[in-house]
């Protein structure tokens, strides 16, 4: 009898919320891996020979046709993508292909927060003030319509990139300057002005929560309602907490909030992950992500022993994967990330790492820089490490992450000058 041929999975990769090694994990007995990556992308190349060792790797052209015509002759089983930015590709290839997936539609809403906000307030969902920037000049406009305080962000942009907070008309002369810059420079992309949702009082915790979903044709699954750290400026996340200090009747209210949603934009496919606001007349959308939350396949490999890109795959697939409860053990499990500044700098060294893994509560602590790498600056979120760990409460977490940003020290470079940062400080800078 001839051996049954393994699914051959075709994942769009690029710097995203699952790494090479943790795709290579979740697929190995599922099927065999081609990885689709960009034609320039230094994460790529940083992690080329972890994919090659993987699976086979090709390198789309960012043409629709030439592409299609590449992933056809490939004949995949599935595609997926765990990367915000091949979110729309692997929704027009999965259409293309006659494979399951996300429809076109639904990527887009997903990546276009302009068009996504629009939806939302017309299934009356969500009621926040925005306005699509779509050129320099239609600034004034904006801020007109939109008022102060607003934030402002790309239209299709993630992990914080150029991302501002509008209080005073002095922040606003700012961030006109900067989109000046940006269209000076021809990288001019829309922008959308929203309204600003001032959070509740929530210390020590983040005013903001995220619901991880799992979408298929049957129905939405919320996965886990993630509880955070305070963010540092301007809105990068620093953490994620399981469970989430909230009760189970404002837990309950946030999920139906975003089942709402999810249908409000036709998610019926793959992984969504909602970020919220915890505001003092209730809970409000932030954004909804047609993907896993960054390091939260991590955290639920190590705290629950759920592989979710297993579970993606297996959607992607066409399959209903059994997805059972998150179970905590009664513990409280976190990760909490160290952020790199936002004034361009080079790692020199990090010390303090042994100490903190020897902290009471902590399981795990790893490097994603190394000595030697440039940090670029600028808002967009980028990771210099991830604490992880589990306690036997919420009190005991925050204590715990405090205590190990505080045995830190980030020896950096900046243009003025070396200078060695304790944790608790980073943020400052």
């Amino acid at each position: 009898m001839a051996q049954q041929q393994r699914p051959l999975f075709a994942v769009l990769y690029d710097a995203g919320a699952v790494p090479a090694g943790e795709v290579g994990a979740g697929l190995a007995d599922l099927g065999d891996i081609v990885f689709l990556v960009p034609p320039s992308s230094a994460h790529v190349e940083q992690l080329r020979p972890v994919m090659e060792l993987l699976g086979e790797v090709r390198t789309l052209t960012g043409r629709r046709d030439e592409d299609t015509e590449l992933v056809r002759a490939l004949a995949p089983d599935a595609i997926l993508t765990f990367c915000e930015d091949m979110i729309r590709p692997a929704a027009e290839l999965a259409a293309a292909l006659g494979l399951p997936g996300q429809s076109v539609e639904t990527a887009r809403l997903y990546t276009d927060k302009g068009a996504q906000r629009r939806v939302l307030r017309e299934a009356g969902v969500d009621r926040t003030g925005a306005h699509v920037v779509e050129s320099p000049g239609a600034w004034d406009e904006a801020l007109r319509t939109i008022g102060l305080p607003s934030l402002v962000k790309p239209v299709t942009a993630s992990r914080s990139r150029d991302a501002y907070a509008l209080r005073t008309p002095e922040d606003a002369r700012v961030v006109r300057e900067r989109l000046d810059e940006i269209a000076a420079g021809g990288a001019w992309e829309p922008f959308i002005l929203e309204e600003f949702l001032e959070g509740r009082a929530s210390e020590p915790f983040g005013d903001y929560v995220s619901v991880e979903s799992a979408c298929t044709p049957s129905g939405i699954t919320h996965l886990v309602l993630t509880g955070k750290s305070p963010v540092v400026p301007p809105f990068r996340g620093t953490g994620r907490i399981w469970p989430s200090h909230l009760p189970r009747d404002e837990e309950q209210e946030i999920f139906d909030l975003v089942t709402r949603a999810l249908e409000a934009v036709g998610a019926d496919s793959g992984f969504a992950h909602t970020e919220l606001k915890l505001t003092p007349g209730g809970p409000r959308i932030i954004e909804l992500n047609g993907r896993l939350s960054g390091h939260v396949n991590m955290m639920a490999r190590e705290s629950c022993g759920l592989d979710l890109v297993r579970v993606g795959a297996l959607m992607a697939l066409g399959e209903e994967p059994y997805l059972p409860t998150f179970d905590f053990g009664g513990k409280v499990h976190f990760q909490y990330n160290n952020l790199a500044p936002l004034r361009p700098a080079g790692l020199v060294a990090v010390h303090g790492a042994d100490a903190v893994r020897e902290l009471p509560g902590v399981t795990a602590y790893r490097n994603f820089v190394r000595p030697g790498d440039e940090l670029p600056g600028g808002t967009t979120t980028l990771t210099l490490d991830t604490l992880s760990g589990v306690c036997e409460g919420h009190e005991a977490v925050m204590r715990t992450i405090d205590a190990a940003r505080a045995a830190l020290t980030f020896e950096l470079r900046f243009e003025d000058g070396v200078r060695c940062i304790n944790g608790l400080e980073l943020p400052q800078y």
